[in-house]
């Protein structure tokens, strides 16, 4: 699978933006999918995951309440909802898939293999 994002930006904060993760191939719902970031100077941080079928999410606790992960599995999609945003969400944000746990998601970095290009969200105060 290839991993193609989009939808990044500026946005104040308070503001919104939707990330979309496009999967090439046919088997994307045997994938868990995963959102991190990375701010400048810092490791690579967990944001959300979702299961092969849309069932089960997890949310870091730092955007919980204001980030929601969800999938389109005929579309080979994966989203991401940021809604009040904050300066401190400032970051590159990358979509990644794993088959390391079946279709399970997880939280954990390494244990993705395949990692779409990223996008820049810039959030100013």
């Amino acid at each position: 699978v290839q991993l193609q994002v989009s939808g990044g930006g500026l946005v104040q904060a308070g503001g919104s933006l939707r990330l979309s993760c496009a999967a090439s191939g046919r088997t994307f719902s045997r994938y868990g999918m995963g959102w991190f970031r990375q701010a400048p100077g810092k490791e690579r941080e967990f944001v959300a995951t979702i299961n092969g079928s849309g069932g089960s999410t997890y949310i870091a606790d730092s955007v919980k309440g204001r980030f929601t992960i969800s999938r389109d599995n005929p579309k080979n999609t994966v989203y991401l909802q940021m809604n009040s945003l904050k300066p401190e969400d400032t970051a590159v944000y990358y979509c990644a898939a794993t088959q390391r746990l079946g279709s399970s998601y997880s939280t954990r970095v390494d244990t993705y293999d395949v990692w779409g290009q990223g996008t820049q969200v810039t959030v100013s105060s």
